[in-house]
């Protein structure tokens, strides 16, 4: 079934969602909370790359970045500096919420600036490569 002609395309709203994931990590950096930095940048990076599957008109499913930008056609998929990124950022999706990821403390007690920063950095390539293929 074509779910394509019953779903309304709003890539844009994906993706000016994804900016204000990417604009609420920072914030996070900034105040210090390096796990919920990781954590929006993943969710920004994430966004986009569903924003790109609905402009293509194409089903996204899961939270892997690094799975979906793979998925993606053929003449979309980024180059594997761009994967390596997402992948970095995969790793953001739980250990940075719960403290049963670890073996005792919180995730606070993981995360620091310098992978805050690097999220970021990842989320706005990640970002940037799917405004370009959208605009």
């Amino acid at each position: 079934m074509d779910r394509s002609r019953y779903m309304p395309e709003r890539s844009k709203d994906w993706l000016n969602q994804a900016i204000r994931d990417l604009e609420k990590a920072r914030m996070d950096l900034k105040w210090q909370y390096y796990e919920w930095a990781c954590f929006t940048a993943q969710q920004a990076a994430e966004k986009a790359v569903k924003a790109l599957f609905q402009h293509l008109h194409a089903d996204a499913w899961g939270h892997s970045v690094s799975a979906l930008l793979k998925e993606l056609p053929t003449d979309h998929i980024p180059g594997t500096d761009l994967v390596e990124k997402a992948i970095q950022l995969d790793r953001f999706y739980i250990p940075t919420r719960y403290p049963n990821g670890f073996a005792s403390g919180i995730p606070k007690d993981y995360f620091t600036k310098k992978d805050a920063e690097d999220a970021c950095h990842a989320a706005a390539a990640i970002i940037d490569f799917c405004k370009s293929k959208i605009s």
